[in-house]
């Protein structure tokens, strides 16, 4: 009866011990996993925030392509406008050396029809200074009566004859200047040119004698005007 006690005593004994440790291995293994899942959990949480990393940086780099693009877009604007500007500057710059060389050959064509035009009027002056003298003296308001008081005059003194000389006065031209250089108020061609001599003589004569016909009476009375 005691044996049988005892024995079940042991046997009470020795379930409650592996009741005990049923209890602590349930216990651990729920650690165990609580703390697999757990880790497994932090690794798999590690694992998408290092996968979206690239897709924040992608993310915050996206803005610069616009930017870029814009910046691209720009310069080749202002390359096209820098372009045009130089063209439009070119073409100016030519127009304008294009319009300054039709005007200096237009002037020089001018200049060249109006030396023309002088060595034809000092062709028929020196062939005609009667003629020249006529023209000349219309610009003093005389006519043909005064021109008769002038021819007379200038017969006297010079023939018309642009080259005369006074061999003991020096007296030169047409109208006889003296000396010849007072001639060259009219012009510095005053010994070749009849048209600067007439031009001097005239101007002579009306701030002198007031006229032809004036001087025509001084010579006169006294040889000489």
């Amino acid at each position: 009866m005691h044996r049988r006690r005892r024995r079940l005593r042991r046997v009470s004994v020795g379930l409650g011990i592996l009741a005990s440790i049923t209890v602590l291995a349930t216990l651990f293994t729920g650690w165990l996993v609580d703390s697999t899942g757990s880790a497994t959990t932090a690794v798999t949480a590690e694992r998408h925030q290092q996968a979206a990393l690239p897709e924040v940086g992608a993310k915050a780099q996206a803005p610069e392509r616009p930017s870029l693009e814009r910046d691209l877009a720009a310069a080749a604007e202002a390359q096209v406008q820098a372009e045009e500007a130089a063209a439009q500057a070119k073409a100016e710059a030519e127009a304008k050396a294009k319009a300054e060389a039709e005007a200096a050959a237009a002037a020089e064509a001018e200049r060249q029809a109006a030396a023309e035009a002088a060595a034809r009027s000092l062709e028929r002056a020196i062939d005609d200074p009667q003629s020249a003298a006529r023209t000349l003296m219309a610009d003093y308001g005389w006519g043909d009566d005064q021109f008769q008081c002038l021819d007379n005059l200038w017969t006297r003194e010079s023939n018309w004859r642009h080259t005369a000389e006074n061999p003991s006065s020096g007296a030169y031209g047409i109208p006889q200047s003296l000396p010849a250089d007072k001639m060259s108020r009219f012009g510095d061609d005053y010994r070749t040119n009849p048209v600067t001599q007439i031009e001097w003589g005239l101007w002579y004569i009306e701030g002198r004698y007031g006229t032809p016909c004036g001087a025509w009476a001084h010579s006169e009375d006294v040889g000489w005007y």
